[in-house]
């Protein structure tokens, strides 16, 4: 096969775009293709969160997460510094509003100082000083916690690694993938085919299915859960200063309620976290059968509701009642009132489920694997790269590319 390009990546997001600039700076001479079904990049996941470049401190020692967050969260800063993208290291608390809770924050102290991190524990008073508005028993400091404009990032590797030649096309889905003896030709939408060595599957939210259509078996399910926000009124914004995060359930992989100020000046507030009815369902009448079927009929989803239900039963509470959703911000900020608060961008989290029903905890890759000459060929999958994936890009995108050139090393 006479290949168009060496690497294709699939997935325009912070992901996708750090994998084809690290490609880009490491092999100057490859022929790189980036496929975004979307008219511009960062439409999903990185460009609806709310900008935290996070410190590590909540992963567990060893693990991908926390090695990727702790040398991600650095990198970044060092990145927007050096390319004049705004960001700011604020810091942030970490704050116990019940004694119950106490025994999590100390655990908590211990993780973060095991994954290096400087951790301040704090008393009521030392709250206080921080943000004189939040109430609190106990909490900790993390000082190496910033904010940043991740869709600036990610626009930023895109024109980065298309002026070291990349080639970035917008507005052209995949639709399908035939794997032959001497290379893949990828279908793309208009019916078009192009030619490759390597196939990169960054697709977030659809990576399981890229996976599928590539003829591998992801061995896990993408369950699209939605994170809605509220943002603080203009002129209330004064409430907080920096970032405020309560303490977290360890049983389940969201951080809850928390209070964000971003580079813009904007606070966000959230989010909860609900089943979403659709992969790119940012509301609840955003509805896609297909996208339905398959989270009802996957065995996973049924183990997750019959272990989480009281959780979840909260979460759609507070979805679909703003006075819950009030009382739920007031156990840390309770001068805030239903009116400070008006709805604002929501997300979806690419939360990947194996079919008993666990949920994936660390990044998580398949496909080529240099290490494994038994592994697939010629493809590489980024199948579980939730929060923190975006403050661990620029590492993640090093990884990628790393098996991608493993992978056409192989071939010759």
């Amino acid at each position: 096969m006479a290949y168009d390009f060496d690497v294709t990546v699939v997935g325009g997001g912070i992901v996708g775009l750090s994998t084809v600039y690290a490609l880009t700076r490491q092999r100057p001479d490859l022929r790189v293709l980036l496929l975004e079904k979307e008219p511009g990049f960062a439409a999903h996941q990185t460009g609806r969160n709310s900008g935290v470049i996070h410190s590590g401190v909540y992963y567990r020692p060893g693990s991908l997460k926390a090695r990727y967050a702790t040398r991600g969260a650095a990198e970044m800063v060092e990145f927007c510094r050096a390319q004049g993208l705004p960001y700011e290291v604020t810091g942030k608390l970490i704050v116990a509003t019940g004694r119950e809770e106490l025994p999590r924050l100390h655990a908590l102290a211990r993780r973060g100082r095991e994954n290096g991190i400087p951790v301040t524990e704090l008393d009521a008073a030392g709250i206080t000083a921080y943000e004189p508005e939040v109430t609190g028993i106990a909490a900790l400091h993390i000082g190496t916690t910033g904010i940043c404009d991740f869709p600036a990032v990610a626009r930023r590797c895109a024109a980065l690694a298309e002026e070291a030649g990349a080639v970035l096309r917008t507005g052209c889905g995949l639709e399908g993938v035939e794997r032959r003896t001497d290379g893949i030709a990828v279908q793309i939408e208009g019916g078009a085919e192009l030619r490759t060595a390597v196939l990169v599957n960054c697709a977030g939210l659809h990576s399981d299915r890229i996976a599928r259509m590539a003829g591998d078996d992801p061995g896990a399910r993408i369950i699209p859960f939605r994170g809605e926000y509220y943002e603080l009124t203009k002129e209330r914004r004064e409430l907080v200063r920096g970032l405020v995060y309560p303490v977290p359930d360890p049983a389940f992989p969201f951080l809850g309620v928390h209070l964000t100020r971003g580079v813009h000046g904007d606070v966000h507030v959230g989010p909860n976290a609900v089943p979403a009815l659709a992969r790119e369902g940012y509301d609840w009448r955003t509805v896609r059968p297909r996208d339905l079927a398959e989270t009802v009929r996957f065995p996973g989803t049924w183990q997750i509701a019959r272990r989480h239900w009281r959780y979840e039963l909260g979460e759609l509470h507070r979805s679909l009642s703003k006075r819950a959703f009030t009382a739920a911000v007031q156990r840390l900020l309770p001068a805030v009132t239903a009116s400070d608060l008006v709805p604002t961008t929501a997300g979806v989290r690419a939360q990947a489920v194996a079919g008993d029903g666990s949920l994936l905890d660390d990044f998580a890759f398949a496909g080529f694997d240099p290490d494994d000459p038994s592994s697939p060929r010629r493809t590489v999958h980024v199948l579980n790269a939730p929060s923190p994936a975006a403050t661990a890009s620029l590492p993640i995108g090093r990884e990628v590319a790393r098996r991608a050139l493993a992978a056409l090393e192989r071939e010759g």
